[in-house]
Order: structure tokens, then C-alpha cells, then sequence
């Protein structure tokens, strides 16, 4: 488990390393980046005095190298719009994008599971159609529209929840509902195609055979060896919420990392970006460690893969 563990943390920071290298020069393949904080009306001798103030006329590898060394030691520079330290910038808005996305892969896995075992314990029944129904609008749906139709029923009809802002905990309800939901559908399929596939295995029938109650023959004995690939898919649905956070933050005003990201990429502030870009990979690479650690951990031969 350990050499196992170690190639996997390897692997991790070889992934992290070409994300930083990519992300830094992609934006800086879009274009000249002192003509884009100069801005429209901008002549060449701005452009040039803004290029040499930042470093921006420097070799390409001097500035990534630099800007690395920095990065790795939590100093992503400063922020050309907000004029404040990009580290505590992201700081003070990451804690609402974690809450929001922790929230919502919660919701998805307590819904999906249990819909998703159900409805392969009576497949073709009216709750595996309902499953399905539910599946299918998941996946239908925009966020926004769902966004905007439960503001207007549980917000502005009812009153029942704010449709905005940060001040308690019912602000975060209907976009954990609407984040979660996005992610629910994969989750249910993969979770019925498992038990479906499992509760027809030998060792399901040896374990009913033994006197096994049903309950523990499906969520000790079958649960346990189908939830394996939705362990996976859960770290790289939680990847995923974090940098779709855009959407839903914005559509709820929640001022977290992801509208954050909106705000930096419409106002052409690079080192925010650049940081955000290299924080939710991050996030996205230790979710897919900690997902195959897990899979290792709950079935050891995968740990010779």
C-alpha cells in the first residue's frame, strides 16, 4: 500500500507541475499581457513602461520560474484590479466555494446512493423509473434556469429561503440543491449499473445462502464492492463543482473563488487567475489521490494496477 501510495503522490506532482506550466503560458499565448492591463486607448509607450514594471519583456522561462518559486511558497503576487495580495484575496473567497462544494457532493451522494440502490433492487419498477426520471432531468436542466426557477418558487413566491448573499445558513440551500443536482444523475446511474452487476454475483447468492439478512446482503456485501467506481466519480465530480462554482455563485451572489474567477477573467487580472487556475487543479489532483487511495484501500488489487 505504500509503494502503491508513493508512485500515486508521484504521479500527483508531475500532473501538478505540467498544470502550473500550462496555465501560466496559455494566457500568456492569448495575447500580450501589458496591452491587457494597459487596457483600450492605451499607446505603445504605456504598454512598454507597464511591460518593464511588471517583467513582462523578460525570457518567458525567468518569469514562470519566478513566479513558481513564489507560488509554491503561497505568494501569488498582486492583484492588478483589486490592488491587494492575490494569496489573501483568494483566502477570505475560497471558504464560501469549499462550503458550497462540500454541501453539494454531500447532497448528491446522500440522494444518488440510496436512489440508485433502490432502483436496481427492483429494476423497471415504478421507484426505478422515478430514479430515471430524476436522472434525466439532472442532466436536462441548465444550473441557471434551475437556478433562477427555484429563486422565483422558494424566494420571491413563498419566501422561504433569501436569494442571496452569505449571512446565514439557508443561503447556501438552493445553490447546494442546484450544484448537487448536477452531479446526482452520474452518481445514481453508476451506482445502479454496480448493484446490478453485483447482486447477481456468486458470493451475493453464498452470503443469502449463509442466512444473511437482505439488508446486510445489500449494503454490507453488494454496496461495499459497487460504490468503488463511485468513489472515483465522486473526487472528480467534487473537481468539477469547484470550478463550475462560476455559474451558480453568480447566479446566487455568492462572492466566493468562483465568482471571483468571473471577476478576474473579465477585468483581464492575471495573477488572479493564473492562481485560481492553479488552486482549483490542485484541488482537482488531491480529490483523484485521495479517490484512488480509497480504491486501493477498499479493494487491494487494484494497488498492482
Amino acid at each position: 500500500m505504500l509503494a502503491f501510495a508513493l508512485k500515486r503522490l508521484g504521479l500527483a506532482v508531475l500532473v501538478a507541475f505540467t498544470v502550473s506550466l500550462l496555465s501560466f503560458g496559455l494566457l500568456f499565448l492569448s495575447g500580450d499581457p501589458a496591452a491587457a492591463v494597459a487596457g483600450e486607448g492605451a499607446t505603445d509607450a504605456d504598454i512598454a513602461a507597464i511591460s518593464a514594471f511588471y517583467g513582462f519583456n523578460r525570457p518567458f522561462i525567468v518569469q514562470y520560474g519566478e513566479w513558481l518559486w513564489k507560488a509554491v511558497h503561497g505568494d501569488f503576487g498582486q492583484s492588478y484590479y483589486f490592488q491587494l495580495p492575490v494569496a489573501s484575496l483568494i483566502a477570505d473567497r475560497l471558504s464560501i466555494t469549499m462550503t458550497l462544494g462540500l454541501c453539494a457532493i454531500t447532497f448528491a451522494l446522500v440522494t444518488a446512493i440510496p436512489l440508485g440502490v433502490a432502483a436496481a433492487v427492483r429494476p423497471n419498477s415504478i421507484v426505478d423509473r422515478i430514479a430515471l426520471f430524476i436522472s434525466v432531468m439532472g442532466q436536462a436542466m441548465p444550473s441557471f434556469w434551475f437556478g433562477l426557477l427555484l429563486i422565483v418558487l422558494f424566494a420571491i413566491k413563498l419566501g422561504w429561503l433569501p436569494p442571496s448573499g452569505t449571512e446565514s445558513w439557508k443561503n447556501f440551500v438552493m445553490p447546494t440543491v442546484v450544484l448537487g443536482y448536477y452531479a446526482m444523475p452520474a452518481i445514481m446511474r453508476l451506482t445502479r449499473a454496480g448493484m446490478l452487476e453485483v447482486l447477481h454475483a456468486d458470493f451475493i447468492r453464498t452470503a443469502r445462502a449463509k442466512g444473511a439478512g437482505e439488508w446486510r446482503v445489500l449494503f454490507k456485501h453488494a454496496l461495499r464492492n459497487a460504490i468503488i467506481p463511485v468513489v472515483s466519480l465522486a473526487a472528480v465530480q467534487m473537481g468539477f463543482m469547484l470550478g463550475g462554482s462560476i455559474v451558480v455563485e453568480s447566479i446566487f451572489a455568492l462572492h466566493g473563488a468562483g465568482f471571483l474567477a468571473w471577476e478576474s477573467i473579465s477585468r483581464n487580472d492575471l495573477p488572479t487567475v493564473q492562481a485560481l487556475i492553479l488552486i482549483f487543479s490542485m484541488f482537482y489532483i488531491a480529490f483523484t489521490l485521495l479517490s484512488d487511495l480509497l480504491n486501493a484501500w477498499l479493494d487491494p488489487r487494484m494497488r498492482v494496477a
